[in-house]
């Protein structure tokens, strides 16, 4: 198993400028990265240029000594400087050619496991009890899961938390309403649909914004499921069930495997909140709530903006359940890196968290938090994505008209298909097509929501690498070729097409690294999508089953270790290939 060539020449031109200048220069930025250009090679070191003032020395005699003391003939061919002190550095053909029978030979393509695993924590979802997930759910789910598949294949311990809404006034109020229009629903199981649910909960909702005497009412019915009540927490429970199972079936149909931990689960240590923030001075009265005044945050007169943790009627809110369900993460389930996915709009909100958490002294130095911000999914109209009625669309019929309109395209490209084959087809291409266009996407942009880009055949979709796939499969198929058996050994390059595909191929582990330190999965999607073009060309350029013998079995090779990688990428995105389509 190795590391990344990116990650490993890091370390050995380290080592090389402390070498060179000194142990002080031990932690000094190597500069490696790949290089924009072939003509320059494969990859470049650019330290010359940020020591040279330190050292005094041109960055051409420095990049000379840093290349007297660097250890990389194994993998490149000697080293050159161009114009300001650039380090240029080309892989050896036969470099390459031993790492792709090492891939060849592994089902983790030789990528090794981190040396030191994190625990981690990744806080995605989230949807709340009594709404159907819609399609800013999506995003989250999806983006969260895929976060979650990577830091899990380095061999990190991942903890998937969802973290659901199912507390507070909402439940007050809509078993207020129950109460009044369908008591059935709160003593006997599914006695009233999850739509219907969400419809009452809507009505519930106006009545509690325009009737002061419903208001105070619902208020009541939180005070009495806060405090045990066994009617109103028997409401609660049958209401959270039927949710759960709701949202289950979106998971299963996604493939996302998920913990529930919603915010009730953080109720018992609410009041310990307070407590620590008071201890540690930081806690003020203001208008009757206890609050931390915030620093660099003001409101529209420029004064301090305060995050209020216990309202002036003694009740906790959204920020001080973060608050302690920050603290539980660190301090219970020992959390080194907890990781948060949310619409961009929640952005304040957690950098206001993680401000207190950390003047309370609850983050460690070893603890990292981060919040993911993404945007909005907009419509053809580039307004945010709802129903011709203005509402939000529901992520259910969402998935089952990407599933309606694969099918659609597989009855007119293989109407002879068997019913089975076309429904798997249909699902793995419409539900693979919906989650790679949002991954695809720099999270943190709005994009626009299109079925006819998602499922195109052509350009950066999963169907166009979803078919990369299938081609290998087919060529397998059709010369009759048992994959596990060929002699891995005897990979050959010969061709300007089979070297830039095998680069590429051996850059699989800088695109898994950079996504699970960067946490922008659309990193991921570029490689993929760039390894279809190369795999592509290389297809149309060098013959495979029609070429001479040893060129044949290196080809092949070349073939099944692009497919390995399409295979293990696009499952590392939540994405199952298929054999046939």
């Amino acid at each position: 198993m190795t590391t990344s060539i990116l990650s490993d020449l890091k370390i050995r031109f380290s080592k090389a400028i402390a070498t060179a200048f000194g142990e002080e220069y031990a932690n000094h930025d190597p500069a490696v990265a790949p290089s924009k250009d072939a003509k320059f090679g494969d990859y470049q070191c650019n330290a010359a240029l940020g020591l040279t003032k330190k050292l005094k020395q041109k960055p051409q005699d420095v990049a000379a000594q840093i290349i007297a003391n660097v250890k990389v003939d194994d993998m490149f061919e000697a080293p050159t400087i161009a114009g300001a002190g650039f380090i240029n550095l080309k892989l050896k053909l036969s470099y390459l050619e031993t790492q792709l029978a090492k891939m060849q030979k592994s089902d983790r393509l030789a990528i090794a496991k981190v040396e030191k695993p994190d625990r981690v924590i990744v806080d995605f979802s989230s949807p709340n009890i009594a709404k159907e997930m819609h399609v800013g759910h999506l995003r989250s789910t999806i983006i969260g899961d895929s976060i979650a598949r990577i830091l899990e294949f380095q061999g990190h311990e991942v903890l998937r938390l969802n973290h659901v809404g199912d507390w507070g006034t909402q439940f007050g109020m809509l078993i207020s309403y129950l109460r009044e229009v369908y008591p059935d629903a709160l003593t006997k199981a599914d006695a009233i649909a999850i739509g219907d649910l969400v419809e009452l909960y809507r009505a519930a909702k106006k009545r509690f914004d325009e009737d002061e005497a419903f208001k105070e009412t619902s208020r009541n019915a939180v005070v009495e499921l806060q405090a045990g009540g066994a009617e109103a927490k028997l409401a609660w429970q049958l209401l959270c069930e039927q949710s759960r199972r709701e949202f289950q079936k979106i998971y299963d149909a996604l493939n996302i495997q998920l913990e529930e931990r919603g915010e009730s689960f953080y109720n018992q240590f609410l009041s310990d909140v307070v407590t620590d923030l008071r201890e540690t001075g930081l806690l003020q009265e203001n208008q009757g709530a206890l609050c931390v005044f915030l620093e660099g945050f003001t409101n529209k007169d420029g004064q301090p903006l305060p995050l209020i943790v216990q309202k002036t009627d003694g009740g906790y809110n959204y920020a001080t359940t973060d608050l302690a369900a920050l603290r539980y993460r660190i301090r219970e389930d020992k959390a080194t890196r907890i990781i948060y996915v949310t619409d961009i709009g929640q952005s304040g909100h957690f950098a206001q968290v993680f401000q207190v958490a950390k003047r309370a002294n609850w983050i460690p130095e070893t603890v990292q938090t981060t919040h993911v911000p993404f945007g909005l999914v907009m419509g053809d109209d580039g307004k945010k994505f709802k129903t011709r009625s203005g509402d939000t669309i529901a992520l259910k019929s969402l998935l089952e008209e990407a599933i309606t309109r694969a099918r659609a395209d597989i009855e007119t490209r293989n109407p002879e298909a068997s019913e089975e084959f076309k429904q798997d087809v249909a699902e793995a291409v419409g539900l693979g097509a919906v989650k790679y266009a949002d991954l695809s996407q720099n999270r943190t942009s709005n994009y626009i929501f299109s079925f006819d880009k998602m499922l195109a055949l052509q350009g950066n979709t999963a169907p166009y690498m979803l078919y990369a796939y299938v081609r290998v499969q087919g060529i397998g198929r059709k010369g009759e070729i048992d994959f596990a058996s060929l002699n891995v050994d005897a990979v050959k390059l010969t061709q300007e097409a089979e070297i830039v595909l095998a680069k590429h191929l051996l850059q699989f582990a800088e695109a898994i690294d950079a996504v699970a330190e960067e946490l922008f999965p659309n990193r991921l999607c570029q490689y993929l999508f760039e390894l279809s073009q190369k795999f592509n060309q290389f297809f149309e350029q060098c013959p495979v089953l029609q070429a001479e013998e040893s060129e044949r079995i290196s080809r092949l090779s070349l073939c099944d270790i692009t497919a390995k990688t399409l295979k293990l990428g696009l499952n590392l995105l939540g994405i199952r290939v298929l054999e046939r389509m």
